[in-house]
């Protein structure tokens, strides 16, 4: 019998694994079945611009980490990161989340209206003051709501109320309801110099382009919940996001309200646009970085991935849904495992998800699921891969 042939695909867990890690779990949980003789088993990481996003990225192309302390989400000094890579170490790479993710986001203090992105705009600063000539940023495990405001004015722009007075510095995204212009003359030199047109700086936002700023479908209606939010928080997020995008459209002469991406991290892809920053979809992204299609094509029988949560969004740009789509058409069988299957979930099986699990094996707080999420995703590998195991079995013994 052919050795069995597996991928490792998965996305991290919010505050708890990120991808690398969720696959290294996965893989000790299904070793625990099949040994080398009878299967092949290689990870992949899909790393989506959230967490651990430019460790991944620099490792994969030899580059270099720079640590920095930068403002947290709760405007406190905390370690952070950028990354260069290329061969004049010109390009640098960075995921918002080490500098305003949800997992630096004290639990008793989930409060989005006060959260900030400001160590975004300090880490920006930072690779433009190396002289890096293009910056990659990942989207993605947000702590935050402010429309990337603190991230503008950690960058010299100036957010102006009423009065012509300036809004407090990192004062977070409920501070935005009394927005109502932004001025960008006092931008980090180097942007003003690309902006009339001297050395162009290339920015680059690896982003959920399904995620827009305002409306019903708007970043603070769909995500304010998940970081915290209380309906009444939800509404100020809201009017602030409104105020938001009244205040960027004339200076990017169109309304962003609904532009793609607009709405990815807490709004923090409206306020890339205002820097000029190109928002490009996920999936493209890891293509051309780490190769998806290319792996994928490697002829697999069965593709593992996971998530937190898995629920009728998971196919609309989340990158589980990406991998099911495209390990399905190749010919694999899909199998997530997730933390939490939400109403609407049988959808995926629409999509390219062969069999769905949680890895959830009795009643936990959320606390002690995230403290123990490592150990329960490789027991559920492990179960997964019996039953996969028995179906084999059963397979041969039948002459199918």
């Amino acid at each position: 019998m052919k050795p069995l042939r597996i991928l490792i695909a998965p996305s991290g867990f919010k505050e708890s694994l990120e991808p690398d890690e969720a696959a290294a779990c996965i893989e000790k949980g299904i070793r625990r079945v099949l040994d080398n003789a009878t299967s092949i088993v290689r990870r992949m990481p899909v790393h989506d611009g959230g967490e651990g996003f430019c460790n991944a990225l620099v490792a994969a192309k030899g580059g270099e980490i720079r640590p920095i302390t930068v403002l947290g989400p709760h405007k406190t000094p905390i370690p952070s990161h950028y990354g260069v890579i290329g061969e004049d170490r010109r390009t640098a790479v960075l995921d918002m989340a080490s500098a305003a993710g949800l997992r630096l986001v004290r639990r008793d203090r989930r409060d989005p209206t006060a959260t900030t992105s400001y160590g975004v705009g300090q880490l920006i600063a930072a690779a433009l003051d190396e002289g890096c000539t293009k910056i990659i940023i990942g989207c993605g495990d947000s702590g935050t709501s402010d429309g990337g405001a603190g991230m503008l004015q950690a960058l010299g722009a100036r957010l102006l109320d009423d009065n012509d007075q300036e809004l407090p510095t990192a004062a977070g995204g409920g501070s935005l309801i009394h927005l109502r212009s932004i001025c960008l003359d006092g931008l980090h030199p180097r942007l003003l110099d690309s902006r009339s047109g001297g050395q162009a700086i290339e920015m680059e936002a690896v982003c959920n382009i399904n995620n827009i700023l305002c409306g019903s479908n708007g970043v603070a209606r769909v995500y304010g919940p998940q970081k915290g939010a209380t309906p009444a928080q939800v509404h100020v997020l809201s009017r602030a996001m409104d105020n938001l995008a009244r205040a960027a459209a004339p200076l990017l002469e169109y309304d962003v309200s609904s532009a793609p991406g607009g709405g990815a991290s807490g709004g923090l892809g409206a306020g890339l646009l205002l820097l000029g920053a190109r928002l490009r979809p996920r999936v493209a992204a890891i293509d051309e970085y780490f190769q998806l299609q290319q792996t994928l094509d490697s002829g697999w029988d069965i593709v593992f991935t996971a998530e937190g949560a898995l629920d009728s969004q998971s196919t609309k740009g989340k990158m589980t849904g990406e991998v099911a789509r495209k390990a399905r058409a190749q010919g694999a069988y899909v199998i997530a495992l997730v933390g939490t299957i939400s109403t609407g979930a049988n959808s995926v099986y629409e999509d390219g998800f062969s069999a769905f699990s949680s890895i959830l094996d009795s009643p936990l707080s959320l606390d002690d699921a995230i403290q123990q999420t490592a150990s329960l995703l490789t027991s559920a590998a492990e179960r997964t891969m019996r039953v996969v195991q028995v179906g084999l079995s059963l397979q041969s013994r039948d002459g199918l």
